[in-house]
């Protein structure tokens, strides 16, 4: 009775809450769980072929929604928090929305998100059949700390989970030593040759996981990604299961997984790691992947991941929420030769962290191309982040606290195309102010 009170409950929030404008990814099942603390336990008997569980600082959304897009592609149903909520309350709520009136659910698999610093707790209800790490940078350091503790807290996780199956980025040191835990099956995926040029980037994993000595790379991707080894303890990129070479950056992307020809409308180097991870994922739960390619032509990316809106030019959003997440949407916007404007907006709320020390982190020197038309700054931080830009000796066109203002002014210029760079807070406002002033997606 407890857990079909908790139900309705869930699903009259939800109603009243999308009634109102809200998302009610996450506030359904907060209230939920004080009815029913057991509530999400019910996945582990109602999935049949098992529960696959995304975490990881970057690309944990994009990887979670295209597992289950290509799984869905093939038929099965599959239970997935799309919107990226991803504590116990937000895996709550896509449980009880999933649900019928009378509490019954039924799936083939889950695909879930998980918060890093809340997988200990979610594993305590869940017990998942593969879990996929992405990568670990460092974020929000006023919540999570150094990546250090997050590693600790993924591998306190692990311990819980019995046979679990890794999937693990095999070019991020930081992920590789998860391989090394006790009763696991680590599988590595990873990009096989130098693709990027070699310039100085900032590498947050510098030092070796095992015996904290400074690592050596035969070449990086970006941040500490790459063909790591350390010259004292022997600790090195693993032998590789899923790997990517051919890689082509024009648009389409190309590149090749295990030989196997893709070539994908998405933007952005680091989603070929979220597509070989996806890859890698289906292949360990037992899932042919011949027809992989295929499976993701249905795929829309979640707001704010290089999402593109209409207007007399291309604006394109993209969120960035940590030092190498912005390095890597620079370099994103760097590979497009048209005349750019830019707009960077820079919120501290609770979501995003209230330290913005990190803005000092990002490689914001490199934005200034000779393909950029103006610079707008903006977002509640708008000063923090101009004088970042003035220390990195870069000229800021326009600063403002209107969003819709910055938008305005750069449909007015003379360039091709605009780039609205958000972190969290900023990103769904933005995504708002777009719609109004009358964008398409």
């Amino acid at each position: 009775m407890r857990k079909l009170l908790a139900v309705w409950l869930g699903k009259a929030l939800t109603i009243a809450g999308k009634l109102i404008g809200k998302k009610s990814s996450s506030s359904p099942g907060h209230y939920a769980l004080k009815l029913c603390p057991d509530l999400v336990k019910v996945l582990n008997t109602c999935v049949k072929k098992g529960i696959i569980v995304t975490c990881g600082t970057n690309g944990k959304t994009t990887t979670n929604n295209l597992m289950a897009s290509a799984l869905e592609a093939k038929g099965y149903k599959v239970i997935c928090n799309k919107l990226g909520a991803n504590m116990l309350s937000g895996i709550a709520t896509t449980v009880l929305q999933q649900m019928n009136i009378f509490g019954k659910l039924e799936a083939d698999y889950a695909c879930l998100e998980i918060d890093e610093a809340y997988t200990p707790i979610v594993f305590d209800y869940i017990k998942p059949k593969v879990m996929v790490i992405t990568n670990l940078f460092r974020d929000q350091l006023d919540r999570y700390g150094e990546i250090d503790i997050t590693s600790d807290i993924i591998k306190r996780a692990i311990a819980k989970v019995p046979n679990l199956k890794l999937v693990l980025n095999g070019d991020d040191p930081l992920c590789v030593q998860f391989g090394m835990e006790k009763n696991v099956t680590p599988y590595y995926y990873g990009i096989s040759e130098k693709v990027l040029p070699q310039t100085d980037d900032t590498k947050e994993g510098r030092f070796c996981p095992v015996c904290g000595e400074e690592q050596k790379y035969n070449y990086y991707h970006y941040s500490q990604l790459g063909d790591f080894y350390c010259p004292s303890c022997g600790f090195k990129r693993p032998d590789i299961d899923f790997n990517v070479t051919g890689v082509s950056l024009g648009s389409p992307m190309k590149f090749n997984i295990n030989g196997q020809r893709m070539e994908i409308n998405y933007k952005g180097f680091y989603n070929i790691y979220n597509l070989v991870a996806v890859y890698g994922a289906m292949n360990v739960i037992g899932e042919n992947t011949d027809d992989f390619a295929s499976l993701l032509t249905g795929y829309k990316p979640q707001i704010g991941r290089m999402q593109e809106y209409k207007f007399n030019k291309p604006v394109i959003l993209s969120l960035s929420k940590n030092p190498a997440g912005f390095n890597q949407a620079i370099a994103t916007v760097n590979t497009d030769k048209r005349k750019k404007d830019v707009i960077i907006a820079i919120n501290d709320k609770a979501n995003d962290g209230r330290d913005v020390s990190w803005l000092w982190d990002v490689d914001f020197d490199k934005i200034a191309d000779e393909n950029l038309n103006t610079l707008t700054t903006t977002g509640i931080r708008v000063y923090d982040i101009s004088l970042r830009f003035k220390y990195a000796d870069i000229n800021v066109d326009r600063m403002t606290h209107d969003m819709a203002e910055a938008v305005t002014e750069c449909l007015k210029t003379g360039s091709e195309v605009v780039y609205v760079l958000v972190n969290y807070t900023a990103l769904y406002s933005t995504e708002a102010v777009l719609k109004k002033l009358g964008g398409e997606v």
